[in-house]
């Protein structure tokens, strides 16, 4: 019976159709595995899944069973490729799986930070509404979506639905490609700066590489409008998180909303927590992916490539 073994199954927390990968073979989970527990727990074991465990040349080269690594993700940076590839280990990801997930989610913050219902909540909750004598009240302004300018970064899958959701609300769209490369005949493909400088919100939903590190920064933020929302459902890192910081103390833009972050967990001494105005930032602990319907599309596809490996090991 194939050995398997999931190390860090808290990574996508309670799923209702383990059962797939169960069934698969003689199936272990770890709800989590320090760097030093990696060898121990995969020792004897054919598949290996993994979500953000390192699975590097060193340990690799320690599990003479290990034939497949299936990571429990789209990015593969937690693995060495080169030595598996090298050593007849096959990798397989999986993707597709949370695109209406991260759309809906960036939508959750962009209306959020908008319409901002906190404020209103709390009116209506702290007994002010009741005291006031008015039907209405309004003095935190909002506006609307219709008509205004969605710059998205990122085109993939995720940045189209985006798009999709942008247009059912009204809003143009125009993207920036980070590879140059992209383009797409129903959006108009700009410059970054000028993405920037013309675009009510700014969304973004780019891998994180060389080309995007640092993407944007203070003198980036600078170019955009003075009430222009900037949201972050790519990766950490593609925003520096202090320039950042330091804009949302200037006012230089009217709100940000982030799912990640650089560092993750934020550190306790992030300068986005110690913000002068906290309503003008939104932070979400990389969960925008993790609908319970993208959960269980994950393990969907986890087990079909565990299926696919052991088919071909038939052959």
């Amino acid at each position: 019976m194939t050995q398997i073994v999931f190390l860090d199954l808290n990574t996508i927390g309670k799923v209702n159709n383990m059962k797939l990968l169960a069934k698969l073979g003689r199936f272990e989970t770890h709800e989590s595995t320090e760097p030093g527990q990696v060898v121990e727990r995969c020792q004897g074991k054919e598949v290996v899944i993994v979500n953000k465990v390192e699975m590097t040349g060193e340990v690799m080269g320690q599990l003479p069973q290990l034939k497949l690594i299936c990571v429990a993700a789209t990015g593969m940076n937690n693995v060495d490729l080169n030595y598996a590839a090298n050593n007849g280990i096959e990798v397989k990801n999986v993707a597709g799986y949370s695109t209406d997930s991260v759309a809906q989610l960036t939508f959750t913050m962009l209306l959020y930070l908008v319409n901002k219902p906190y404020y209103y909540d709390h009116y209506v909750k702290s007994g002010a509404y009741s005291r006031s004598g008015s039907f209405t009240h309004h003095n935190e302004p909002f506006w609307e979506l219709k008509g205004k300018r969605l710059g998205i970064i990122g085109l993939g899958s995720i940045g189209r639905q985006v798009a999709r959701i942008g247009e059912s609300f009204g809003m143009e769209v125009v993207f920036y490609s980070t590879t140059g490369r992209n383009n797409h005949i129903s959006y108009k493909r700009f410059e970054l700066d000028d993405l920037l400088k013309s675009s009510d919100v700014v969304s973004i939903h780019a891998p994180l590489n060389s080309q995007t590190r640092h993407l944007i920064t203070y003198e980036k933020i600078r170019l955009m409008r003075p009430c222009a929302i900037l949201l972050n459902l790519g990766r950490g890192g593609i925003i520096h998180e202090e320039d950042l910081a330091r804009a949302l103390n200037n006012n230089l833009i009217g709100a940000a909303g982030l799912d990640v972050l650089e560092q993750e967990p934020i550190n306790a001494d992030n300068l986005l927590l110690r913000l002068f105005d906290k309503d003008k930032i939104l932070i979400t602990p990389h969960m925008a992916w993790a609908s319970v319907e993208s959960r269980e599309l994950l393990v969907e596809k986890l087990a079909r490539n565990i299926e696919v490996y052991l088919k071909n090991k038939q052959m």
